[in-house]
């Protein structure tokens, strides 16, 4: 494809960060191989960068601001950005939700929530997915989630909760090996300050009781102490913000949250689970 025809398809974050490079490299007296050095990557991948062939991942922004950016911040801040334009659609209105909330309370029902799976296991929940995607794509999505994990690292510190089915723990997703990692990674999170993680059982509730069967939740504490509920089934997405739905919702997972182990428990069910796949 043609370098003009590249930028016509490339989305406009992208071409802005092609063309911020460019002129910067340029303006150094760089060729494309001299900056390929200094940030590490070939001329062939700063190339398809600047021609809007090949968008630029997270990492080589991080590799261009430190190369090109003279302590403006400028490709540290397009990151932002960029990762907003490789999540799917659904995703895009809530991303900037999750990264700046006060606290989440997160129950997942079918795989590991987004948030804490493991590089592997994206790979093969997202590479494993119908109809099947591109492998440049699957490569977008799997850098994409795994960006989101700079929210543990975050000040101030937002606080999480996860509820995780048992069921979730026991369906293998790619292999034994990819399983047993994304437990062990699991079981760290747990181990966080700022997080607490508690597993549902599958023999929950009293008199065969179950809170949680009508799927995923998440619920958003804002900066400003707002509460929303975000759902996500079959790549469509709700965000709800009515005080009233809120409540329930929250009332909702306070009970799945009592019908699960505690988090000792729950700790100690993962790495029994992980040792057991060794």
């Amino acid at each position: 494809m043609a370098r003009s025809e590249n930028k016509e398809t490339a989305s406009a974050v992208m071409r802005l960060v092609a063309e911020m490079a460019r002129k910067l490299r340029v303006r150094k007296g760089w060729t494309q191989e001299q900056l390929g050095k200094e940030t590490g990557f070939t001329a062939a991948a700063i190339s398809a960068m600047e021609t809007c062939a090949q968008p630029a991942s997270d990492t080589m922004l991080v590799a261009l601001d430190r190369a090109l950016g003279d302590g403006l911040g400028l490709f540290e801040a397009a990151r932002v950005y960029v990762r907003l334009e490789k999540y799917p659609e659904q995703f895009k209105g809530y991303a900037p939700l999750e990264q700046k909330a006060v606290s989440l309370s997160l129950y997942a029902t079918l795989v590991v929530h987004g948030l804490f799976q493991t590089e592997a296991y994206a790979r093969a929940l997202i590479g494993g997915g119908y109809p099947p995607l591109p492998e440049q794509r699957v490569e977008e999505l799997v850098e994409a989630r795994m960006a989101r994990s700079a929210l543990f690292e975050r000040e101030p510190l937002p606080l999480v909760e996860l509820i995780l089915e048992e069921s979730v723990l026991r369906r293998t997703i790619g292999d034994a090996d990819v399983m047993r990692e994304q437990l062990a990674h699991l079981a760290d999170c747990a181990r966080r300050r700022n997080v607490t993680l508690q597993v549902l059982p599958l023999d929950c509730g009293l008199s065969g009781e179950h809170a949680g069967d009508r799927g995923d939740i998440n619920l958003v504490e804002t900066q400003e102490h707002d509460h929303l509920v975000y759902l996500e089934i079959q790549a469509e997405s709700l965000l709800i913000k009515d005080r009233a739905k809120v409540s329930t919702y929250s009332q909702r997972y306070a009970k799945i949250r009592a019908q699960a182990l505690g988090p000792g428990e729950s700790l100690g069910l993962l790495e029994q689970l992980a040792g057991e796949l060794r």
